[in-house]
């Protein structure tokens, strides 16, 4: 297995570039004295919590459907991705449903992160009832289709990709998160393995898990889940006030606050999410939150 720096080296160069700019004066300065951002791949306006809380984000969207007799590995699904072409390519995720369940079921979190900037595909599995390592199978086919086929390829960047899934979806994105360590980041959701034991992750991934889950519950499953990630890999574990199981099948902004800044920050290298996730998120509906502060 790879090492965190061979496989985060633009984590890396973050961190370098946010020293430089902070030793500059708030400015960084290349070999021909031309002003930088901090990460060339930053999206969109600041960040403010007014934005991440909205139902949408400053990007305009579309989305297309991906029909299963056209792909291999997966069970087809939606693209959403944002309309403007003049900001470059943007990072993209795949999302994978739970156990019986169809992408119908959290597909409010498309346009919602795809209106951040990022390109999306929510995936149909093969079949509803496939376990963890092949929802994480069918989570890199979906991301291998996106980049190398599909029509929006040329939007995005194939080195700044993501995994995410609910339930078993969320095992899965762990699953496809160890096999593929070059990815940039995970959200795994009410995540559900019967492997407990992450220690050879090396992905930046946020748990988010709900207090009252009794499918997955946050003990057997988020909390050891998280406990077990290496500190260097970057995590983090959100826990929801009350929230059932099911918590990622209606709006919920919390997740999706929380869900965009971590993608920002580690599939973006977009350092202005830092306060969102240092020292994190507070208030009623919020259990508790854990996190490798400062990632910066």
């Amino acid at each position: 297995m790879s090492s965190p720096t061979t496989t985060r080296p633009r984590s890396v160069v973050a961190r370098l570039a946010l020293a430089t700019v902070l030793a500059a004066g708030g400015v960084l300065v290349g070999p021909a004295g031309a002003a930088q951002a901090a990460s060339p791949y930053e999206r969109g306006p600041a960040p403010t919590t007014a934005i991440l809380e909205a139902s949408r984000g400053p990007f305009s969207t579309s989305s297309q459907s991906v029909s299963s007799l056209s792909v291999t590995g997966f069970g087809g699904g939606v693209i959403y991705y944002p309309t403007s072409t003049s900001e470059g390519t943007f990072g993209a995720i795949a999302i994978s449903p739970g156990f019986t369940a169809a992408w119908s079921s959290i597909s409010w979190l498309g346009p919602r992160i795809a209106s951040h900037g990022f390109v999306v595909i929510g995936i149909e599995t093969n079949t509803r009832l496939d376990q963890p390592d092949s929802r994480g199978r069918q989570l890199l086919a979906a991301l291998d289709y996106l980049t190398e086929r599909s029509s929006v390829r040329s939007r995005i960047d194939s080195s700044r990709l993501a995994v995410a899934g609910h339930s078993m979806g969320g095992g899965g994105s762990l699953e496809a998160a160890s096999s593929r360590p070059s990815l940039q980041a995970a959200v795994p959701l009410a995540p559900w393995n019967t492997d407990k034991s992450w220690s050879e992750l090396r992905v930046p991934t946020l748990i988010i898990g709900g207090e009252s889950d009794s499918v997955a519950p946050v003990a057997t499953h988020s909390v050891p889940f998280y406990n077990s990630i290496p500190a260097s890999a970057e995590k983090a574990y959100l826990e929801l006030n009350g929230a059932s199981h099911f918590f990622p099948q209606t709006t919920n902004t919390p997740t999706a606050r929380q869900m965009v800044a971590w993608l920002k920050r580690f599939v973006d290298d977009d350092t202005r999410y830092e306060q969102f996730l240092c020292p994190g998120p507070s208030g009623s509906q919020i259990q508790e939150y854990r996190n490798t502060c400062p990632s910066a």
